[in-house]
């Protein structure tokens, strides 16, 4: 049986990231936001199912995740950096549940 971790990877600073490779995941320390769009271009190539990427990285390769959000894979998805959740995560799904269902049913706030 194929070993399924090795169709997730995670992109982010070295403290962020380093961890992941504890549990087998393929771990990329790069911080600089052109080299990390070519590196999501390559990995959806490759034919990566999951890529996590910090928050901050998320932001700044905004193009290179748009280009994959309609796509099956990969599912690019942002996680919080060492520093700690920036916001971008709860946006994010908080988009994509709009899109779904037309509707803020997560974070409507009561009248």
């Amino acid at each position: 049986m194929a070993d399924k971790r090795a169709d997730i990877a995670i992109i982010g600073d070295r403290d962020s990231v380093l961890l992941a490779k504890a549990v087998g995941l393929r771990v990329f320390d790069e911080t600089d936001a052109d080299k990390v769009s070519h590196l999501i271009h390559r990995l959806a190539r490759q034919e990566y199912k999951v890529i996590f990427i910090t928050e901050p990285l998320f932001a700044a390769c905004g193009e290179a995740v748009e280009k994959y959000k309609t796509e099956t894979y990969p599912a690019i998805i942002p996680i919080p950096d060492s520093h700690g959740a920036s916001g971008v995560s709860m946006a994010n799904i908080k988009a994509n549940v709009e899109k779904a269902i037309g509707t803020d049913i997560l974070f409507a706030e009561e009248k």
